[in-house]
């Protein structure tokens, strides 16, 4: 009997190709209270949102666009997507993330830090919850006490692709 080599391999479809790797490093963030890892490779830069301008006719995943020294950037709250709750102050941080040449940046709660992690630190993550928020959650890494969802930066746009969501370019 084979083993997976990896939980993403535990948890991959028949037909389909697993994450060749896991990242190595991670920067952290909190969103309504829980923590989630983005792949360092993946992050642009992040930044304190000043103002928000909301665009009309934008899907309700699109809080708006921000200018970010000169640049569009269109801001995106991912907590509905993950079934988080978007109750209380709205997050005032954005996480520029892209893949290829899309970007846009993400709201979040708080960036603690930028992390060293190791391949036995992710776990498969588990089939519960709200399917639509498995698709951006395929992982869990585990810090020391606590476990975080590792959001896919690729699934994250290409859904804004879908919902059509303006995306910076870079």
């Amino acid at each position: 009997m084979d083993l997976p080599r990896s939980p993403t391999q535990a948890l991959a479809p028949a037909g389909t190709t697993p994450h060749a790797s896991y990242p190595s490093r991670v920067c952290l963030i909190t969103l309504s209270g829980g923590l989630f890892a983005l792949d360092l490779r993946s992050v642009r830069e992040v930044f304190p949102v000043e103002s928000i301008t909301p665009v009309p006719g934008m899907p309700s995943v699109l809080s708006g666009v921000t200018n970010l020294r000169g640049v569009v950037v269109p801001l995106v709250d991912v907590r509905p997507l993950l079934g988080l709750s978007t109750a209380g102050t709205p997050p005032k941080i954005g996480v520029v993330i892209h893949h290829g040449a899309n970007q846009v940046g993400v709201l979040v709660d708080q960036v603690p830090e930028i992390r060293t992690v190791q391949q036995d630190q992710f776990l498969p993550a588990p089939r519960t919850g709200e399917a639509d928020a498995q698709s951006f959650v395929s992982t869990i890494l585990r810090i020391e006490d606590r476990m975080g969802g590792l959001l896919e930066v690729p699934t994250l746009l290409a859904h804004m692709d879908a919902a059509g969501a303006p995306r910076g370019n870079t």
